[in-house]
């Protein structure tokens, strides 16, 4: 390792004098990484689920070399450019159609910050500033910054250390039925009965749609989520669904609410936005709340980030977009959860294994018990691929552009490992 890197630079959710390898990236492209001392590694975890057309896309590089030499940023502040305009026509075109306005932001996190303040905001302007609590899910991860902490899960999330200075929200437990089950209707009773007593203090409820992500890869019923939107409008709660991992293809569905056929009031996005090329995220609301706020006092909304609309992030989604709608993505992401499940289901005959969980591009195998990271990290690299598990999960979540070979690799390499830790 090198040792500036070894001694000076912080990795994220690591110690300064952590064991954990790190590896030096030379050169990526495609599916693979190419570390600086020769070896390449199949990546199947698209760089935290972003890089959904892979690395070094020569459409995605072309058009950001035609528009850094026109602009590389320019403040949002009075001002606007043609890619936030083109991508914001094409936002509004493909999520779903009551969300009309668009906040752009440079993180998931802080686009979560932005929905959060949103709907606090749109309390206050009518008349309700109590309204400023949110319900969130067990299990849920929604950001590091101190607004999403508060909306994730607060025990055995990874801010628990936090918790007695952050806002205390009210959590319920996530939801028992699966994907592609029906939701009993006991289980939301909890909801309910919370929404009953307390939505005089209720701002929103926020959900992970479909998929709860970082929080523990759990795939759960769309019915759930027709019930919970049910709830939030019988007791006048605005619903929030945070789209970052789940956006753009990754469950089989454009967007992972589209599954259940609702529509939020306040949607974050982020992540695969920009094909992981420049970091960007967006908040997308209804002209409901955005006329609201704009009429409450004091008439703005309060955020506005430096590097807002930043015109090559900007143009690197409206490429990404374009790309993956021309592409026959629906197929890719059906092949590849063909594949996942046909290749991973050995893993549930395997003693040290909880369960094997596929939906669209996501590949789970949940074990008994946290691995170790150093180990398994060590071993995955040794077998030529990139895979990153955290806690007891370890997953996959390939770019799209993955051949079957390549994939057939990665899940080879889960099958393999997974049994050496199963004696």
């Amino acid at each position: 390792m090198n040792t500036i890197d070894k001694n000076h630079i912080w990795h994220p959710y690591s110690a300064m004098n952590s064991d954990l390898p790190v590896y030096e990236v030379e050169s990526a492209n495609g599916v693979r990484l190419k570390l600086k001392d020769g070896r390449e590694l199949i990546d199947g975890m698209s760089s935290w689920w972003c890089m959904i057309h892979g690395y070094n896309q020569p459409e995605m590089n072309k058009a950001l070399e035609q528009q850094v030499k026109k602009m590389s940023h320019v403040m949002f502040g009075g001002l606007t450019h043609e890619p936030a305009i083109e991508l914001t026509k094409k936002l509004i075109e493909i999520t779903p159609a009551l969300l009309q306005k668009v906040f752009y932001s440079d993180s998931g996190s802080v686009a979560v910050e932005v929905a959060m303040k949103m709907a606090i905001q749109y309390w206050h302007a009518k008349k309700q500033p109590e309204k400023q609590r949110f319900i969130s899910l067990r299990s849920a991860y929604h950001g590091d910054t101190f607004a999403a902490m508060s909306v994730s899960d607060p025990d055995t999330g990874m801010h628990s250390l936090f918790k007695d200075i952050i806002p205390h929200q009210i959590f319920i437990e996530q939801p028992a039925s699966r994907f592609g089950e029906s939701c009993n209707k006991n289980e939301l009773n909890e909801l309910e009965q919370i929404l009953k007593n307390h939505s005089d203090e209720i701002s929103a409820l926020i959900l992970e749609p479909i998929v709860q992500g970082a929080g523990g890869m759990w795939f759960y019923s769309a019915d759930y989520l027709r019930k919970a939107k049910e709830l939030c409008e019988k007791f006048n709660v605005l619903l929030i669904f945070d789209e970052i991992a789940t956006g753009f293809g990754r469950t089989g569905k454009l967007f992972a609410c589209e599954h259940a056929g609702v529509s939020p009031d306040i949607m974050c996005i982020g992540k695969a936005l920009t094909g992981g090329y420049l970091t960007l995220a967006a908040t997308l609301t209804t002209e409901k709340i955005s006329n609201t706020i704009d009429n409450g006092n004091p008439g703005i909304f309060m955020h506005g980030p430096t590097f807002m609309a930043n015109p090559l992030a900007c143009t690197a989604a409206l490429t990404s977009i374009k790309l993956l709608l021309e592409s026959n993505w629906q197929e890719k992401i059906n092949r590849i959860q063909r594949q996942l499940e046909q290749e991973l289901k050995i893993c549930n005959t395997f003693d040290a294994v909880k369960e094997v969980r596929v939906l669209g591009a996501i590949g789970v195998v949940e074990m008994k018990k946290p691995v170790n990271m150093k180990n398994i990290t060590e071993d995955f690299v040794a077998a030529g691929v990139w895979v990153r598990p955290f806690g007891k999960l370890i997953y996959l979540m390939p770019p799209f552009i993955i051949n079957a070979n390549d994939l057939k690799i990665l899940t080879t390499a889960i099958v393999e490992i997974i049994k050496k830790y199963s004696y």
